[in-house]
């Protein structure tokens, strides 16, 4: 497993390092001493999946607010996404800045989002899964969320949802950010 922190401090990219043999070939995909070495939250308490059905779906950006705020371990595991994470921690030098991966089912990256930040992504292909693993149990009293076109986020999305795209009325409902 190879970590890899991005432009914004605590978020990594998590790369494996394939072992390969005749039948094909095995790669670590979480390490929680790897992830603790780093200083990284290495708790699990909950995995999910999503299925999307079309291209150009869009889910989030969503995040939980403290006491249960979470950290969390994205993974395409079929198709292929925009993964976007949004820095919410007012305090924070990168505050509301945004990183845009791509993860996808042959690159078979990870992305770890640590507590403090907004994650959402759009689908790149139809039939698209992505898996979750989360620090901490789903509190929905804590769930909240950043609309996905907040002009003061700016994120440059694939394909903005717009005639045909599939975004939920509540991810579409967040209200802007206040200047």
């Amino acid at each position: 497993m190879i970590l890899t922190e991005t432009a914004l401090p605590g978020v990594y990219i998590v790369d494996v390092e394939p072992h390969p043999d005749e039948r094909g070939f095995f790669a670590r995909v979480w390490d929680g001493e790897a992830l603790a070495a780093e200083g990284l939250d290495a708790r699990v308490s909950q995995s999910s999946i999503a299925f999307n059905h079309k291209a150009g779906t869009l889910r989030g950006l969503h995040f939980q607010r403290p006491p249960h705020a979470e950290t969390k371990l994205v993974r395409c595991t079929r198709g292929a996404i925009y993964d976007v994470v949004v820095d919410i921690r007012p305090d924070s030098d990168t505050y509301l800045r945004w990183l845009g991966v791509e993860l996808t089912e042959e690159n078979r990256r990870t992305l770890y989002v640590p507590e403090g930040f907004a994650h959402g992504y759009q689908t790149l292909v139809d039939a698209t899964e992505v898996w979750y693993q989360m620090s901490v149990p789903y509190a929905p009293d804590s769930a909240s969320g950043l609309r996905w076109n907040d002009p003061r986020l700016a994120i440059e999305w694939p394909d903005p949802p717009a005639g045909g795209r599939v975004i939920s009325a509540k991810d579409e409902a967040w209200p802007d950010l206040s200047s």
